[in-house]
């Protein structure tokens, strides 16, 4: 029965319908609901891509190195002077040719025996106590830094490069400049003949510091760096700006969760005076903000990678950003999301107001600006070695910003609700001039699961507050579901030969764990794009139609950017001059209604759309180079048509479980409530008591007597001497029964003359309390004119 009627009087009473357990099961089912399918609605969708790519072994260059042990490949470094990628590896730093990853020639560096058996007396794995290049600059033409942590110990080596040869110059600890561990986040930046970092400096990995040769962070101060993982870092103007995530110490009071975070030096510091010699004087950190705004933002806390600083029109304006990937804390819902951050209104902040705690248990809240001392912490001077003492101490416990750096566009570019990937690293190729003059950032987004998604704002060329969100590949290029490290977009100094209408004049650089893949940036001229409506609808900024030639082109071709020859709308996926077609139609539709990707599995790509609209060949998968199956699938149903569907349905099946219920308690019940003898009395009390064929008989007890004490104060006249000592409080004792006989035989507590000592009198001045009356009635009451308590009897039946 999906609902109850409870039962009700027949006679001159209205039946009433009220939902019972059933019932309320529904009502509950369709709160939850509605609460579910209400902020579904007011997330941003998974946008779905236009194309999934499936490299053929054609379709990408890859190096592997070292295939017996892990390289922990992740550090990867152009070098300018030549074609040449530098990876820094397992005791190696490879050189290797951007054109198709040939080793050059490479750079071995081993740790040697006594280190390595320091390291495995320390308690580490074999394989851990090795040299793995965690820090590549290059200073001057002809030279090369490298440091490593050599199984523990950091070291740093300067080498001069003589053609392929590598010769040693110097060497020096590389403590605080290199991680410990291979598996530690740290960033390094080279900057004016400078190495800037941030990393750990111990061997426990709890000592973390952002350090210039003589000057750091304070060492153990959870005010400058608390716990962090550090994960980009860059230069520009009079700074340097270190990116990171750490337990945010002004969330401390509200229990423990993980800010993202800028933070900044000033190139020019020189440290404070005497004891604040070797400390920065111009450190200062604030929070990035990447949410779904609202009027209860969802945050996405954890920054995991950031692209270059690169500099665009954005709208009307020109504006200097830095993009980066974010996500959700581990135990949270998996979410992640891509933020783009002006470099001015980081600056801003750090303009604004400080952050400080008055006192252990307070909240934080903004300083005063008029208790911010002169010249302003945080600021660049001439020789910080001058700076007074009040300011360099305001400085100390006063390093986090109040206001937070928004996000550019006002929301996050793109996000991702998946159980199965996060986002770990990003790449943007910048401002890529399409036909009639617009420019776009092409961003290249990394995920833990191997997967490689490339996207585009199509609103960033008209507009800086909008976002439209515009997944145009989602490429699996990996044979294994490997986390990738690192993305890396790199030029060539000239196009490569055309094959087939494709100029490609770079590359992105896939690093893992295992391996470096090297993919083309598009796949414009691909042969499943066969119309201009199709080439148009993938809203792809390196991708025109060539209404001469009659092919989809890519960025590069001749006359490029004539609007006349080549057609393109990164901006609506649609172009006036292209016939219509089926692609983008459909790509539109998907665009306005969106699509939900819950049940999308990485093993296959194609899971969720039909088999007649997958083109795919097993047995000659390696010879059609890359599968490309365009995104023909219609959203049926919009979520407005869903909440409507869910809606009704919930309320047709409440109302049949209320008639069902109705009805059946009705036929199931009506002799019982029509032989009913008092109508208005509940029903199972007279069931019980009139209806004796359907209980059995129980023998009747007997009365039982309970004492229930309860206090009432009466006023008495004041008792005369003589009788003070009978009503001691020594007569509350209870005298052993049998002692007295009578009426009151039966009494639970009596009283018997007392026997204190003569020392009581001492106590005659004061009122005393009696606690406890016997049960001679009114008859007996105290004599010190106050009476506390009485005893009743009831009886149970």
């Amino acid at each position: 029965m999906a609902a109850e009627s409870i039962r009700s009087s027949t006679h001159g009473r209205s039946d009433a319908l009220v939902p019972g357990r059933g019932g309320l099961l529904l009502v509950g089912y369709l709160l939850a609901t509605v609460f579910v399918v209400g902020n579904l609605c007011a997330w941003q969708e998974n946008v779905r891509p236009k194309l999934y790519v499936t490299l053929a072994d054609k379709e990408y260059l890859r190096f592997q190195g070292n295939e017996s042990t892990n390289d922990f490949f992740k550090l990867v470094l152009r070098d300018p002077n030549s074609n040449n990628l530098l990876v820094g590896a397992r005791n190696i730093v490879y050189n290797l040719s951007i054109y198709d990853l040939a080793e050059t020639t490479r750079l071995s560096w081993y740790s040697s025996d006594d280190d390595i058996k320091m390291c495995i007396v320390k308690g580490k794995d074999e394989d851990l106590c090795q040299n793995y290049i965690r820090v590549l600059a290059i200073p001057t033409q002809g030279s090369l830094l490298s440091c490593g942590t050599n199984a523990f110990r950091p070291i740093c080596r300067t080498y001069s490069i003589n053609g392929n040869n590598y010769s040693m110059e110097t060497e020096k600890p590389g403590q605080a400049m290199c991680p410990y561990d291979p598996t530690h986040n740290s960033t390094a930046v080279f900057v004016d003949n400078e190495l800037y970092s941030g990393t750990v400096a111990d061997f426990s990995g709890l000592d973390p510091i952002i350090y210039r040769e003589h000057l750091q962070t304070d060492q153990y101060d959870s005010l400058s760096l608390n716990a962090p993982n550090f994960v980009g870092s860059f230069t520009q103007g009079d700074f340097v700006y270190f990116f990171f995530r750490e337990t945010a110490v002004e969330f401390i009071n509200c229990g423990k969760a993980i800010f993202s975070r800028v933070a900044r030096v000033c190139k020019w510091d020189k440290g404070g005076p005497n004891r604040l010699k070797n400390r920065w004087t111009s450190y200062l950190k604030s929070r990035l903000n990447c949410s779904m705004p609202g009027d209860f933002p969802f945050y996405f806390d954890e920054i995991q990678s950031t692209s270059n600083l690169v500099e665009g029109r954005y709208g009307h304006a020109n504006s200097k950003l830095i993009y980066g990937v974010f996500s959700t804390a581990p135990n949270a819902i998996a979410g992640s999301a891509i933020c783009a951050f002006s470099l001015q209104e980081i600056s801003d902040t750090f303009e604004g107001n400080f952050k400080e705690q008055s006192g252990l248990n307070s909240n934080w809240l903004p300083v005063n600006p008029l208790n911010v001392p002169d010249p302003r912490p945080g600021s660049c001077h001439n020789d910080s070695r001058t700076l007074p003492d009040l300011t360099l101490n305001f400085k100390k416990t006063h390093s986090l910003m109040d206001e937070t750096v928004p996000a550019f566009f006002g929301s996050p570019i793109l996000t991702r609700v998946s159980t199965m990937y996060r986002f770990t690293a990003i790449a943007v190729d910048p401002q890529i001039k399409t036909p009639g003059g617009k420019t776009y950032d092409v961003i290249f987004v990394g995920t833990d699961h191997g997967k490689i998604l490339k996207t585009v704002n199509a609103e960033s060329a008209d507009s800086n507050k909008k976002v439209t969100s515009v997944v145009i590949e989602e490429i699996d290029a990996l044979q294994t579901n490997e986390p990738i490290r690192t993305l890396e977009i790199v030029r060539t100094t000239q196009y490569d030969t055309p094959k087939d209408g494709s100029y490609d004049d770079g590359k992105l650089i896939i690093v893992t764990d295992t391996t470096v893949l090297a993919i083309k940036l598009h796949r414009c001229s691909s042969e499943k794009i066969t119309s201009c409506s199709e080439c148009v609808a993938l809203q792809d900024p390196y991708c025109a139609w060539d209404k001469i030639v009659g092919k989809c082109r890519s960025h590069g071709a001749p006359r490029w950017s004539e609007e006349n020859v080549f057609y393109q709308s990164v901006a609506t996926g649609d172009h006036a001059a292209c016939p219509s077609g089926k692609m983008a139609k459909d790509a539109n539709v998907v665009e306005r209604q969106g699509y939900r990707d819950l049940e999308y599995d990485p093993q296959r790509p194609f899971r969720d759309q039909p088999a007649d609209k997958i083109q795919f060949n097993s047995e000659n998968y390696n010879d059609k180079g890359p599968q490309i199956t365009p995104d023909l699938i219609n959203a049926q149903y919009t979520v407005e048509t869903l909440v409507m569907a869910v809606l009704a349905g919930a309320i047709f099946a409440l109302l049949v479980g209320f008639i069902t219920g109705y009805f059946c308690g009705r036929r199931c019940h009506k002799d019982e409530d029509d032989n009913l003898p008092y109508p208005d009395t509940e029903y199972e009390y007279f069931e019980q008591r009139q209806n004796v064929n359907r209980i059995q008989a129980e023998p009747k007890l007997l009365p039982q007597v309970e004492e229930v004490t309860y206090a009432e104060p009466v006023l008495l006249p004041q008792p005369s001497s003589q009788n003070k000592m009978q009503h001691s409080p020594k007569n509350t004792l209870r005298k052993p029964m049998g002692h007295h006989h009578g009426v009151n035989s039966e009494t639970l507590f009596q009283f018997q003359p007392d026997n204190y000592n003569n020392a009581r009198d001492n106590y005659r001045g004061r009122d005393n309390f009696g606690t406890l009356r016997s049960h001679q009635g009114d008859n007996y009451r105290r004599g010190d004119g106050f009476s506390t308590t009485r005893s009743v009897k009831k009886v149970y039946l």
